[in-house]
């Protein structure tokens, strides 16, 4: 028996990510769409009722809801969800502030619900190679991890972009900055410490363009970072241990796929090209050895698998909340670094 989904939000991340990946996805039905682009919804899905509010989609018999709207309505969206009895998919980031997250967890334990967060990185294809190179040991101890998401996008458009408007939740640190924090807690888990350079680097940028986060573990250092500014870019991946290192260039395709059409059935879908792959370079003595790493084949549509399993048989979410939750814990800590000049200990309370 299929679920009934109901997809609020049909921007970037509606459009592209949730809804064809629901279509694409057995178990899974989108019946209906909370948007004002009435005209794109029908062209792309001609069968799927729109309506123009959440309250007559939470009423049409909706099993599940993934909340795609902008960041500042995520909490609003997912609570009214939850307390109508529905299951919840949260875009990421998963809430604005812990408080608000902490609340949604406590909420949808109360009613019986499951909540999850569309952590959709968590199955890039250079991520899950590195999971693969870290599992095998080759690396050893790791000293230094070290992820980028940077870019080369010198106009500011607040008018078109929400997420560059001085609004709550907006900037790169929520948007890139999720996801790359959310992978290394995946790896490494909790950190110790925090520090975090945030700025507006380019001019009349009114949200952060640029950050530069240090996670302090007791042997290991993880930076995250992104820039707008950046025309040359260097490995997205750079990782080094005590017996060898690893770095990985080039982007996942999956999202420029889904922007051309394609779907998970696709044969190329995922793929990484051969020059894009990894070097691994290890040692064992005096012996050093380079290798090429083929890249693992990406999968978003792992998440809404996991969605399925979790509703049809209680299985863990893909995403749990609480690691979400981590997560925009992790974005405050940053916020508080940068403002207040030094090192955030994550054994400390909030001030």
């Amino acid at each position: 028996m299929s679920i009934n989904v109901g997809l609020i939000g049909y921007g970037l991340s509606g459009s592209v990510f949730h809804a064809p990946l629901i279509d694409a996805v057995d178990g899974l039905t989108l019946t209906g769409v909370v948007t004002s682009r009435t005209e794109e919804v029908r062209r792309d899905y001609p069968d799927v009722p729109v309506f123009h509010d959440v309250e007559p989609l939470l009423a049409s018999g909706v099993q599940l809801v993934v909340v795609a709207s902008p960041n500042t309505l995520h909490e609003e969206h997912a609570r009214k969800a939850i307390l109508a009895g529905k299951h919840v998919v949260v875009e990421k980031p998963f809430t604005i502030t812990s408080e608000e997250g902490a609340g949604l967890i406590a909420l949808a334990k109360e009613n019986g619900v499951m909540l999850t967060v569309f952590q959709n990185r968590r199955w890039d294809n250079d991520f899950l190679t590195i999971r693969q190179v870290l599992d095998s040991g080759a690396l050893g101890r790791i000293s230094l991890y070290e992820a980028h998401y940077d870019r080369f996008s010198p106009e500011v458009n607040a008018e078109k972009r929400w997420r560059e408007r001085a609004l709550p939740g907006s900037g790169i640190l929520y948007d890139l900055g999720a996801h790359l924090i959310d992978q290394a807690l995946v790896l490494f888990g909790l950190p110790d410490s925090v520090q975090a350079d945030l700025r507006r680097e380019r001019e009349g940028a009114q949200a952060v363009d640029s950050f530069h986060v240090i996670l302090g573990y007791r042997q290991t250092r993880v930076i995250v970072r992104a820039g707008s500014l950046v025309r040359m870019r260097g490995p997205r991946y750079v990782i080094h241990g005590d017996t060898g290192s690893f770095m990985k260039s080039g982007l996942d395709p999956q999202e420029e796929q889904l922007k051309r059409g394609l779907r998970p059935a696709d044969p190329d879908w995922g793929c990484d090209k051969p020059e894009s792959y990894g070097e691994l370079t290890t040692s064992v003595g005096e012996l050093t050895a380079q290798s090429k790493v083929e890249t693992v084949r990406g999968s978003y549509e792992s998440f809404y698998r996991g969605v399925v399993e979790a509703i049809s048989s209680g299985a863990p979410a893909p995403v749990l909340p609480e690691e979400a939750l981590e997560t925009i814990r992790i974005i405050e800590a940053a916020e508080r670094s940068a403002e207040q000049k030094r090192t955030i200990l994550l054994t400390e309370q909030p001030v």
